[in-house]
């Protein structure tokens, strides 16, 4: 599947686009602190999708998403700062937020299931060997 035609890529390419109009709100003095941050860390969320995506193994995608994970993360912390500092409205990218890791969250139990499947159902839980129910 293209990364492109992903909900949770689509999702986070909106995300961005919201980070850099909301990060304009923020004083000159931010250009290199938390401007720059929290626009880097944006981006790395559908790179990170789009990069994962893209590799051969599904195990090298989930590793991508949580990285996207992680950087998801340090948005919501540094837009928090932001409120906190220089009381920047984050309502509505909040939700955005929330839904793009709701999104991202589903799309790793997609990859890990499918992984499952690819394997003929054995987990390494069980030591490799298939327990019937």
């Amino acid at each position: 599947m293209n990364h492109k035609d992903l909900q949770v890529w689509i999702q986070s390419m909106e995300l961005v686009t919201v980070v850099y109009k909301l990060t304009e709100q923020l004083p000159k003095n931010e250009d290199f602190g938390l401007k720059s941050q929290l626009q880097r860390a944006a981006v790395s969320i559908p790179t990170n999708i789009a990069e994962g995506a893209g590799r051969n193994h599904q195990k090298e995608n989930i590793q991508f998403c949580h990285v996207s994970l992680g950087s998801l993360t340090e948005v919501e912390t540094l837009l928090i700062i932001s409120n906190k500092i220089y009381q920047i409205q984050t309502d509505t990218i909040s939700k955005m937020l929330q839904r793009t890791k709701e999104l991202l969250l589903g799309y790793i139990r997609y990859l890990k299931r499918s992984i499952g499947r690819e394997t003929g159902g054995v987990r390494r839980e069980t030591g490799g060997v298939r327990r019937e129910a």
